[in-house]
């Protein structure tokens, strides 16, 4: 009876397993037909089915690849790098790296630790024998940190059949991420295996087998002919090459802009972020946000301080939690003095601080990136809080109003109104808010639902900037006109104090012609009346000469040194 009893048992468990079996097979057979016809609609309804076959067999590689591609076709790229986190080589390398590094820290405090970390990884190599306490001690214990690198990376040449659609669709979606590093290596590892399977199953094919036509899933084997070709390799390569090849251009150019920024060269290096922005083909969200911050510090080096913040704003629109832009932006506020606007970003960095460690651990997905370690962020808030205070105290002093809108416009004190008047018109016409979510329409963004959300934290910004603009520049026109008015003024006066010289001379000029005139009228009368007192000149034409001598001499005796006029006429004797 009890032998019976077990069969049956058996029999019943046997008959669940395969009804099971056949529920999540319909399941994903349905779920295939959906997918295929590449409606959204269809495509939600599939995912739905596909969730239903996951919770029946949670580990089934058919319902995994559908999942994904599901997630992949709703560009809902997110969901699909947190399913498949662990392939990212990024994020497995970062945690070997961390975990190398913690275990370095306890082997340099302690010795003990470091021997138990590494009979830990002993422990790991060893067989399930291995746990009796007699162990061979001639085995030699090495670190699997270096071995998962070359795995995660894509540098293992063995992989089963089964997952290679992990690293194509996984590689798409950290492409469309801004993971730009890890979707290359998962895209050409991707590329490279499917290429390998290509070729072991291409030898025993006949030649009428090489044809292009609808080829089904790779897990799915009971309707493909086993003399096709993966769908891998014909469906996906043209597209993996292309997308293969916008990637690396991306990170070409990255790298050109980043070596001139290290370089100095920030004119050569804002060209190559500005490509790379403004180009005709779409861009990652989060790769954008990189390259606009890149181009805000290669901005703020090179003395412009508006598209500095300009980028910043952008780089917050699309990254709200990027600790580097609220830094940057906090600082070129009060480069130019300009301390409420500061002091905001400042206690905005404070409350992403707290968060950071109420929640202890950095903001977003495990595999986003950072310029910031978490270890860091204890002492960046000390600091922080006390800039707040130092910033709070100005303000309390009645700093508020010396903002250098000089600075803010990039032009020279004591410019003219038409370096004003030019620098102002290229301000507006590129932070005009109506044209501030231009460069949404390059942006690819993560999820398609984010969107406005981008849209209202780029309005508010640009706008604040406009206004801030104009601010200065109706500042900085008030001064140009005060100083031109003060140089009509120096102007008049120097005038006036030339035209009161003029009249000086005019008047010295008078008198002196006074007194000239003066003197000729004295030595005419003079002269009339020494011509007056003279004997008749026929008298002295004989004589002349011979008494010119005589009379020269007595008058030299006698002293007299007045003219006397003589007439030409005497000496034609």
């Amino acid at each position: 009876m009890a032998v019976t009893t077990r069969t049956l048992s058996a029999t019943e468990k046997k008959h669940w397993w395969l009804t099971n079996r056949k529920i999540v097979e319909k399941y994903i057979k349905d779920a295939r037909s959906l997918i295929a016809t590449q409606d959204q609609s269809e495509i939600a309804s599939a995912l739905n089915l596909v969730d239903a076959a996951l919770a029946i067999s949670p580990r089934f590689d058919q319902a995994l690849e559908l999942r994904a591609r599901a997630l992949l076709y709703l560009r809902r790229f997110k969901e699909v790098a947190d399913m498949l986190q662990d392939y990212i080589p990024s994020l497995r390398m970062g945690n070997d790296d961390s975990s190398s590094s913690s275990s370095s820290s306890s082997s340099s405090s302690s010795s003990d630790t470091s021997s138990q970390q590494l009979s830990r990884e002993g422990v790991k190599l060893l067989s399930s024998s291995s746990e009796s306490p007699v162990r061979d001690h001639s085995f030699k214990c090495f670190s699997v940190s270096d071995l998962k690198k070359k795995v995660m990376a894509g540098l293992c040449k063995t992989c089963d059949k089964e997952g290679q659609w992990r690293y194509l669709v996984l590689g798409e979606a950290c492409c469309h991420l801004g993971l730009m590093e890890d979707a290359m290596v998962l895209l050409q590892t991707g590329k490279r295996i499917a290429s390998a399977a290509f070729r072991r199953e291409s030898v025993c094919w006949s030649e009428d087998s090489f044809y292009v036509t609808n080829i089904p899933f790779s897990g799915d084997s009971t309707n493909a002919p086993p003399s096709t070709p993966p769908r891998t390799l014909l469906a996906d390569s043209e597209s993996v090459a292309q997308l293969l090849g916008h990637i690396k251009f991306l990170l070409r150019r990255r790298a050109a802009a980043l070596a001139a920024l290290d370089a100095g060269l920030y004119s050569e290096a804002i060209r190559h972020f500005s490509k790379i922005v403004d180009g005709r083909r779409s861009a990652p969200q989060s790769f954008l946000a990189e390259c606009y911050m890149h181009r805000a510090s290669a901005h703020r080096s090179a003395g412009r301080i508006a598209e500095s913040i300009a980028d910043c704003n952008r780089t917050l629109a699309l990254d709200p939690t990027c600790i580097q832009a609220l830094e940057t932006r906090a600082s070129l506020f009060e480069t130019i003095r300009c301390l409420p606007d500061s002091l905001h970003d400042l206690e905005h960095l404070k409350l992403l601080y707290n968060s950071i460690l109420r929640d202890r651990k950095l903001p977003g997905p495990a595999w986003k990136r950072h310029n910031v370690r978490y270890r860091e962020i204890p002492g960046k808030l000390c600091a922080l809080t006390i800039k707040i205070q130092e910033l709070k105290q100005r303000l309390a002093s009645g700093e508020t109003g010396n903002v250098d809108y000089y600075a803010l416009i990039g032009v020279r004190r004591g410019c003219s109104r038409s370096e004003l008047e030019r620098a102002h018109l290229l301000l507006s016409l590129r932070h005009k808010p109506d044209k501030a979510t231009g460069f949404i329409e390059r942006c690819e963004l993560a999820d398609e639902r984010d969107v406005e959300s981008v849209k209202e934290r780029v309005k508010m910004s640009s706008l604040l900037l406009y206004r801030l603009v104009q601010k200065g520049y109706t500042n900085v026109m008030g001064n140009i006109m005060d100083e031109e008015a003060a140089e009509k003024q120096r102007k008049k006066a120097a005038l006036q104090a030339l035209e009161a010289q003029k009249e000086k001379a005019n008047e010295a000029a008078a008198e002196l012609n006074k007194v000239v005139e003066s003197n000729s009228t004295q030595m005419s009368q003079n002269r009339s009346m020494v011509s007056s007192s003279t004997v008749n000149p026929a008298v002295f034409q004989g004589v002349f000469c011979r008494d010119l001598t005589v009379v020269g001499n007595l008058l030299s005796q006698a002293g007299f040194n007045r003219s006397m006029p003589v007439k030409y006429e005497a000496l034609s004797c």
